[in-house]
């Protein structure tokens, strides 16, 4: 048996036990699915470990295609710009205050026109 099967078949055993253990609706948007449209349904790890399945499904969510893919992208983003990565950009935080001088300006005019 092949790694990619053995990884195959847990996704299957998982994915049959949480179509029966909640319903079919996605737990973000809130769509619901029944029928063909049950495919459209994916498995979604909360931590993010598909390697986390505890039996009673606590690590699991259904979530449509659309807002599964956007819960990556998001994380994938979350991981990027973290404090502790080493991918994020690092730049200096501005220090100037660019509109520092303008009340006194602004007082300057006042005080000319009055």
């Amino acid at each position: 048996m092949s790694k990619h099967s053995s990884a195959d078949s847990r996704e299957q055993g998982y994915r049959e036990k949480a179509l029966k253990m909640y319903p079919w609706v996605c737990g973000r948007c809130a769509r619901e699915f029944s029928g063909k449209r049950v495919s459209e349904l994916t498995v979604h790890h909360r931590d993010h470990n598909h390697d986390n399945n505890p039996e009673d499904g606590s690590n699991w969510e259904l979530l449509c295609l659309y807002c599964h893919d956007n819960e990556h992208a998001r994380y994938t983003d979350q991981q990027y710009f973290s404090e502790s990565s080493t991918a994020t950009p690092k730049t200096q935080k501005a220090t100037h205050k660019g509109l520092a001088g303008l009340g006194a300006l602004l007082g300057k005019t006042e005080d000319k026109e009055a």
